[in-house]
């Protein structure tokens, strides 16, 4: 475990959230996954972490009691629009096992992402709900919808973020402010795309001069290795992007100047943030569902900071004990 604040993670996928949550200097008590192909991921990448392979529902929070912050990213397809919105009547939602587990370990924070969908006057009293029974439980709690292109990352991404924290700390608790301009698909993958010497590189990375729509990963019974809806094609050919697969590699000097490119699994972690080291276990679509479906740890580490300014106190303190 390395940070000197530590955290109990739910529903971590492929790491995109561990990943800010660390930058931001969190340390991982444990990380909690349901599906292998992402626990793998985990272990490849962080083998000194804790990766708990099982159901959030077996985890007893008491066994992480006094952390300093319990996040997750819990599931989103009962609140998101390409979904049936069935909320709380959908056996997919873990909100009540946050809950339960914010109950049990009683962290100083909370941080619970989700879609924007859950941000509608569909869920208004689902969401009041959530926050009572935190504010029983002792937290006051402000929900806010974050864009991914306001913190470096190369498309909107609109995530609906929870963050729940003792009285103590609340009131020096402040969203983060977007960090300058947002980073361009070409921008972005201009250098992967010239790597192996293709002579279209240049004028290609002109042509993607804009954000790339929301990069969406598909579940195991629906999407695969594309780049989402017809719409979200359409949107990715206009900045040079076939979306209708993922390729196997980039284009070479071989590949004609003219060439509409598909993104290989490489570029598409880099358009949700990942660095170039992180590595993903799977085959194509596995590993692609588990890309698409992170949190860009740009955006998590960005909120995190904020979250561990305003535990500053505590986290000094920690500093200086040596803990």
């Amino acid at each position: 475990m390395a940070g000197d604040l530590s955290c109990l993670e739910i529903c971590a996928g492929a790491g995109g959230q561990s990943l800010g949550l660390e930058q931001a200097g969190f340390g991982h008590e444990a990380a909690v996954e349901i599906e292998r192909e992402p626990c793998e991921t985990l272990r490849i990448n962080r083998p000194d972490w804790k990766v708990i392979e099982d159901d959030v529902r077996e985890v007893n929070g008491r066994d992480f009691r006094g952390i300093d912050l319990l996040a997750g990213g819990v599931p989103c397809p009962p609140f998101s629009i390409a979904g049936k919105q069935l909320g709380q009547d959908d056996e997919r939602d873990l909100f009540p096992e946050a809950l339960r587990l914010v109950e049990q370990a009683k962290p100083s924070a909370v941080m619970l992402e989700n879609v924007r969908g859950l941000s509608t006057a569909k869920f208004q009293p689902y969401r009041s709900f959530i926050r009572q029974r935190l504010a029983d439980l002792g937290y006051e709690t402000e929900w806010q919808v974050v864009n991914a292109c306001e913190f470096g990352v190369p498309q909107l991404r609109p995530r609906f973020i929870l963050v729940g924290l003792r009285k103590t700390y609340m009131k020096k608790f402040s969203w983060p402010a977007p960090e300058g301009s947002a980073a361009t698909v070409g921008e972005t993958l201009r250098p992967l795309m010239a790597r192996d010497g293709w002579v279209g590189a240049e004028e290609w990375a002109e042509r993607a001069d804009g954000i790339g729509p929301t990069i969406v990963g598909g579940s195991r019974k629906h999407g695969g290795a594309d780049l989402g809806p017809t719409r979200a094609k359409a949107a990715w050919l206009n900045l040079g992007v076939d979306g209708k697969g993922i390729a196997d590699h980039g284009p070479n000097e071989l590949t004609p100047a003219d060439h509409v490119p598909r993104l290989t699994l490489e570029m598409v972690a880099a358009i949700q943030g990942f660095p170039t080291d992180w590595t993903f276990f799977g085959r194509k679509t596995a590993a692609y569902r588990q890309i698409g479906n992170a949190f860009p740890p740009p955006v998590a580490a960005a909120v995190g900071n904020a979250i561990r300014e305003s535990l500053g106190a505590k986290a000094a303190r920690r500093a200086v004990l040596g803990l």
